[in-house]
């Protein structure tokens, strides 16, 4: 017997970074872009404190009260109007904006759309890989330049820098685990948002 899909896996990517920062989810195929919009913050460790917007077909969906500037810019349609099962038959990729000044595309890709039983309740990270940059860090040049100061030791802002990113940074973390707990808080009002990274544990003895 035929069962209609309920969730969607999706492989998300941040743009213009190399090597790549990445996560696979499976969410819920009849929520909205707006509640996709916590899980992709949760999925990746963004603190939301920033405007987003998705991007579709050339065509912007988010807050329109946040968004729309009244200066006869494009229109923003409402985020929470667009299910993601709306997306099947259609091409199966579009765009999550983070942060106008940072500017992080996020590249999601369609995969596969699921039937599970039972059907899902939360959004479900399967993998991924890397940590995301560090908010406020100036986009991807920003990254980049961040990466080659905080890996030199002699250069003048290599203290400060990591001071700046709470003590430590590294960009081939991910906890799976730790990512997988946010995404169930990820609609509660108190969730906590980390803005740095966990320190690494010292080793016993």
């Amino acid at each position: 017997m035929f069962q209609p899909s309920n969730a969607v896996r999706l492989h998300v990517s941040l743009a213009e970074i190399e090597p790549e920062i990445w996560r696979r989810l499976v969410v819920p195929s009849d929520w909205t872009l707006d509640r996709l919009h916590p899980v992709l913050q949760a999925a990746f460790g963004w603190t939301d404190s920033h405007l987003h917007e998705f991007r579709i077909g050339g065509l912007r969906y988010g807050d329109s009260f946040l968004l729309d500037d009244g200066f006869g810019g494009p229109r923003v349609f409402d985020s929470t109007e667009v299910r993601l099962q709306d997306f099947v038959g259609r091409d199966g990729s579009f765009t999550y904006a983070y942060d106008f000044g940072d500017d992080w595309q996020h590249l999601i890709r369609i995969e596969d759309w699921l039937a599970l039983d039972p059907a899902p309740r939360h959004a479900v990270c399967l993998e991924g890989a890397r940590a995301r940059p560090p908010e406020d860090v100036g986009g991807p040049w920003g990254y980049e330049d961040f990466l080659g100061i905080i890996r030199d030791p002699k250069h003048e802002e290599h203290r400060s820098t990591l001071r700046w990113a709470g003590g430590h940074f590294d960009p081939e973390w991910f906890d799976l685990d730790l990512i997988n707990k946010d995404l169930r808080n990820a609609f509660r009002a108190n969730a906590r948002r980390r803005l740095h990274q966990p320190r690494p544990k010292a080793p016993k003895g």
